[in-house]
C-alpha cells in the first residue's frame, strides 16, 4: 500500500480551534480538516508545515507540540498525518487555496463538522485533552 505523508496545522485562539473545509475542486470535497499539505522527499515535517501554511494560508507561523501522528487508510493509499499546534507569527489565516470556508471551532463543538478520516485521531485527543471550563 503506498503511504503519504501528511502535516497539518492545529491552529488555537481564545479557545477555539481552526477547521478548514475542503474546496469542491479537491479530493475529499465537503470534509473538514487541519490545513497542511505533504511532505516532500527528505524534507522536515515542521519545514513542511511551515512551507504549506505560507502557501495555502499565507501566514507565516511558528510550529510546536506534536499532538498527533496516525496513519489512516483511504482507498488504496495509506496516510500518515502529523498534527501540530502552530501561532501565527503576525495574522490569524482569513482564507486558503485549498478550501472554500474556514470555521473557528469551540472544543466542545468540534464534532458538529464531518471531519476528513485522516484527522479524526487528532480530534479525538484534542477532546479528550483540552482542559474542561
Amino acid at each position: 500500500m503506498n503511504q503519504i505523508h501528511v502535516v497539518a496545522a492545529i491552529f488555537v485562539r481564545d479557545g477555539k480551534i481552526m477547521a478548514a473545509r475542503r474546496a469542491a475542486h479537491k479530493a475529499a470535497a465537503g470534509l473538514w480538516e487541519f490545513p497542511g499539505g505533504k511532505v516532500e522527499i527528505g524534507e522536515d515535517a515542521r519545514a513542511a508545515l511551515a512551507r504549506e501554511i505560507e502557501e495555502e494560508l499565507g501566514v507565516a507561523i511558528e510550529v510546536g507540540e506534536l499532538v498527533d501522528d496516525s496513519v489512516t487508510a483511504v482507498g488504496e493509499t495509506e496516510i500518515r498525518l502529523a498534527c501540530y499546534l502552530v501561532s501565527a507569527a503576525n495574522e490569524w489565516p482569513t482564507t486558503s487555496s485549498d478550501h472554500d470556508a474556514i470555521e473557528w471551532l469551540s472544543f466542545e463543538n468540534i464534532g458538529d463538522v464531518q471531519w476528513a478520516a485522516p484527522d479524526l485521531p487528532a480530534v479525538a485527543k484534542l477532546r479528550a485533552n483540552w482542559p474542561q471550563g
